[in-house]
C-alpha cells in the first residue's frame, strides 16, 4: 500500500492537480471547489430537462449533469443544450453514460463533458464467478481499449473532458474477480481507463470513487490520490457519497465522506446526492465547501509539519484502547460501540431542570439514550446539586461527566448513582495538578477525562502514565494552534501512541472546535459530521458529544445519527436510496417515504431503494433487502445482491417488500 494519502493530516493543504477545463469552468489547480448536481427528469422530455437545468443553474450549480441511458436520450442533449444556452445560461452540461458506447459517441457531440462508469462501459455484468488468467485478463483489456478509444479520440478532437466515475456498486466482473469488491478494485477500475486515454495523449480527465458507505468512499479516494501520486498522475477528484438518501441522514453521510476528504485537501468538485429535488443539493454543497475554505484559511499561515498519526488511511481498523466501566451493562473502549454523551443546557444550580432535560430527551427519542450527561461545576455551592443529580439519574444515565475548575480537595466526589467522570483541562505546566487529580480519582473510584492537545500530552506523559488503566479518557475541546480540530485529535492520538497510552478517545463537537457556526441546525449538523465522521472513519473515537445544538434531544439524535452514518453504530433502519435521474423507473421520492413509513421501526435492517439496476445490485452489498426498478412501473425485490421477486406492480411492491422481510424472519411489529 502507498504511504501518503494527502498533503497533511493536520492542516488543510489542497492537493495540487492539473486544471481540467469543463466548458470554460476550470476544475482543479487553484480553482475554487466546484459544486454540481444532476437533473432527474426524463432526458427525452426536453422541456422538462431544460427547466430543471435552469433551476439548478439559478440555485448555483456550476456544472449540470444529465443522464443519457440510450442513444435517443443522448441525441436529445443537442436541443437541451441549445435551449439552455438560448435562455442565457453558460454552465457546462455533462452526459452521464452507462453501458452504451454508442450513447457516449452521440453525447460527446453535444455537451462539454462525458461521465463514463468504468464498471459497466462496454462491460457485461453477470456477477459470474470466474478466474481470469493473465492472458484472459489481457484480452479483456484489449477489448476495453477498442471500445473506449473512439470516445477518447473524439473528446480530444472536440475539446471535451471526461469523468472516469467509478461506483462501488458497479464494478465489472473482471475487476471483482481480480481485485475484489474493494477500494483497491475501485481505483484499479479507473486506472485501466486512464491508461487507455493517456496512450492517446488525452489528459482532460476527472476521477470519482463513489460509494454509499462513507468508510469505503473515503478509503477509495485516499487510495486513488496516493496511487496517482506514485504514477505521476495529477487528475482532479470529483467527490460524492452516492445513494445517500434523504433528510438529515443523507446530509450527515455526505458531510462525513465529502467534508472529511476536503479537510484533508482532497477534492476539486463535489455533488451531494439526495433523494430530493436536485436544487436542494446545492445549499448543502455550499455549506460543506465553505468549511473546506475555512479549514484552508485556518492553517494558511502555519508552517507546522507533524508526522502522520498511526491510523492506516487505506484500511479501517478501530484504535485499540482499554475498557472503561461506566456501569455493569455499559462499557466503553475499542471493544464496544462508541458511547454518546449529551451536554446539559441547564446548570447544576437547578439540578432538577438538568434531570428533566435529559429524561425528556429520552422520552422524545424513545430508541436512543444518553450514556453520559455533561454538566459544568465551578461553584462548590452546587455540590449538593451534583449529588442529587447523580442519584436521580443513576438508573437512567450510566455516567455524569463534570467539567470543572475546582481543585481535587474542593470537588464533591461523595455521592452515589451515575458513574462520575471528572473533565479537566490541563496545560503543559500542570504536572502537579494532574498528579493530584490522578490520585483523587483512584481514591474515590471515579474516572478522569483530560482535555489537552498532543504537545501537552507529551509534556505530561509521566503523570498520565501513572494513572491506572481503565481510569483515563483523552479529549480536546478546542484546536491546537495551527491545526484544525480533526488534526488536533490526530496529533493527540499520535502523542498517546508514542506514550503508550491506550486511553479511550472522546470526540467533542464543540463551538470552539467548529470553523463556522451559523444559525440553523443544518450548519451545526454539517460541522459535527465533518469532525466526528472524519475521525470515526479513521477508527478513532470511543465517546461522542455534539455540543453545538441548542436542544438536548437534537444533540442526542445527531450523535447517534453520525455514528450510524459512519457505520459505527446502528440504532435505526438504514436506508440506501439513490437520488433519482432520467433512468429512474418509478417515483423514488414518494416511494422512499412510503417504505420508511412501513419499515422505519426495524432498527437492525438495511434497505436499499434503487431507481434502476445501474448501481443497484452492487450498492446493495451492505443491504439486507433491495427495492429496485426493473421496468417502467415494475419492481424487483432483492435479498442482498440476489433478486428473488420479479416484475411486481409498483402499487403492490411496498407491501410485498414487507412480506419478504417477514418471510426472512427480520420483521418485528412496531
Amino acid at each position: 500500500m502507498p504511504s501518503d494519502s494527502c498533503p497533511s493530516r493536520h492542516r488543510t493543504v489542497r492537493r495540487l492537480t492539473r486544471v481540467v477545463n469543463v466548458g470554460g469552468v476550470g476544475v482543479g489547480g487553484n480553482n475554487p471547489i466546484r459544486v454540481q448536481s444532476m437533473t432527474t427528469s426524463d432526458t427525452e422530455d426536453v422541456a422538462a430537462t431544460v427547466a430543471q437545468a435552469i433551476r439548478l443553474a439559478e440555485a448555483g450549480s456550476e456544472i449540470i449533469r444529465i443522464t443519457a441511458p440510450n442513444k435517443a436520450a443522448a441525441a436529445a442533449l443537442k436541443q437541451i443544450r441549445q435551449q439552455f444556452r438560448a435562455a442565457g445560461f453558460t454552465q457546462p452540461l455533462v452526459a452521464d453514460i452507462h453501458f452504451l458506447p454508442s450513447a457516449a459517441m452521440e453525447a460527446v457531440e453535444h455537451v462539454e463533458k462525458i461521465r463514463v462508469n468504468p464498471g459497466n462501459y462496454a462491460d457485461k455484468k453477470k456477477f459470474a464467478v470466474l478466474e481470469y488468467t493473465d492472458a484472459a485478463y489481457a484480452e479483456e483489456l484489449e477489448r476495453l481499449h477498442a471500445a473506449f478509444t473512439p470516445l477518447v479520440l473524439r473528446a480530444k478532437e472536440l475539446g471535451r473532458s471526461l469523468r472516469i466515475g467509478t461506483n462501488h456498486g458497479s464494478l465489472s466482473d473482471r475487476i471483482m474477480n481480480r481485485f475484489g469488491d474493494s477500494p483497491n478494485g475501485m481505483v484499479e477500475s479507473a486506472l485501466e481507463f486512464i491508461r487507455i486515454a493517456e496512450s492517446h495523449g488525452f489528459k482532460d480527465m476527472i476521477l470519482s470513487m463513489k460509494s454509499s458507505n462513507p468508510k469505503v468512499m473515503v478509503e477509495a479516494y485516499r487510495l486513488a490520490a496516493a496511487r496517482m501520486a506514485e504514477q505521476g498522475m495529477d487528475y482532479p477528484l470529483h467527490l460524492g457519497v452516492t445513494e445517500a438518501g434523504e433528510g438529515e441522514d443523507a446530509r450527515i453521510k455526505s458531510a462525513i465522506g465529502i467534508g472529511s476528504l476536503l479537510a484533508d485537501g482532497l477534492g476539486d468538485t463535489i455533488r451531494v446526492s439526495l433523494t430530493e429535488d436536485p436544487w436542494l443539493e446545492i445549499p448543502v454543497c455550499k455549506e460543506i465547501v465553505r468549511r473546506a475554505e475555512a479549514f484552508a484559511a485556518l492553517g494558511a499561515g502555519s508552517s507546522v509539519k507533524l508526522p502522520a498519526d498511526p491510523a492506516d488511511p487505506f484500511s479501517f481498523a478501530r484504535r485499540e484502547t482499554e475498557l472503561l466501566v461506566l456501569a455493569t451493562n455499559c462499557l466503553a473502549g475499542s471493544g464496544e460501540a462508541p458511547r454518546v454523551i449529551v451536554r446539559s443546557i441547564a446548570g447544576l444550580a437547578d439540578w432538577q431542570a438538568a434531570a428533566k432535560e435529559i429524561l425528556d430527551a429520552h422520552a422524545a427519542q424513545r430508541e436512543v439514550r444518553a450514556e453520559g450527561l455533561l454538566v459544568r461545576l465551578d461553584d462548590g455551592a452546587h455540590a449538593a446539586g451534583l449529588r442529587s443529580l447523580r442519584k436521580a439519574l443513576g438508573q437512567a444515565v450510566p455516567s455524569i461527566f463534570v467539567e470543572t475548575s475546582l481543585t481535587p480537595a474542593d470537588f464533591p466526589f461523595d455521592g452515589s448513582g451515575s458513574r462520575l467522570v471528572v473533565v479537566k483541562a490541563f496545560a503543559a505546566g500542570d504536572a502537579a495538578e494532574l498528579k493530584a487529580w490522578g490520585e483523587a480519582i483512584v481514591k474515590h473510584d471515579a474516572l478522569l477525562a483530560v482535555d489537552l492537545d498532543g504537545a501537552t500530552l507529551a509534556a505530561l506523559t509521566k503523570e498520565l502514565s501513572a494513572i491506572p488503566a481503565g481510569r483515563l479518557i483523552l479529549t480536546s475541546s478546542q484546536p491546537q494552534d495551527g491545526l484544525h480540530a480533526t488534526g488536533t485529535y490526530r496529533e493527540l492520538v499520535r502523542c498517546a501512541d508514542i506514550a503508550q497510552l491506550e486511553a479511550p478517545l472522546w470526540i467533542r463537537a464543540t463551538v470552539a472546535n467548529a470553523v463556522l457556526i451559523d444559525p440553523g441546525f443544518q450548519s451545526r449538523l454539517i460541522e459535527a459530521s465533518i469532525l466526528a465522521g472524519g475521525l470515526l472513519v479513521d477508527g478513532y473515537g470511543d465517546f461522542l458529544s455534539c455540543e453545538t445544538p441548542t436542544s438536548s434531544a437534537k444533540s442526542l439524535t445527531l450523535a447517534y445519527d453520525i455514528l450510524q452514518g459512519a457505520r459505527m453504530r446502528q440504532t435505526k433502519t438504514e436506508y440506501v436510496a439513490c437520488p433519482s435521474c432520467g433512468r429512474t423507473l418509478f417515483d423514488i421520492q414518494s416511494t422512499t417515504l412510503k417504505i420508511k413509513e412501513r419499515t422505519g421501526h426495524l432498527k437492525s435492517v438495511t434497505i436499499a431503494v434503487m431507481g434502476c439496476i445501474v448501481n443497484g445490485p452492487g450498492e446493495m452489498a451492505d443491504a439486507d433487502f433491495g427495492y429496485v426498478g426493473g421496468a417502467p412501473g415494475k419492481i424487483n425485490l432483492y435479498v442482498g445482491k440476489t433478486p428473488v421477486k420479479f416484475n411486481i406492480p409498483q402499487e403492490e411492491a411496498v407491501e410485498r417488500l414487507v412480506d419478504l422481510i417477514k418471510e426472512k424472519g427480520r420483521w418485528v411489529d412496531a
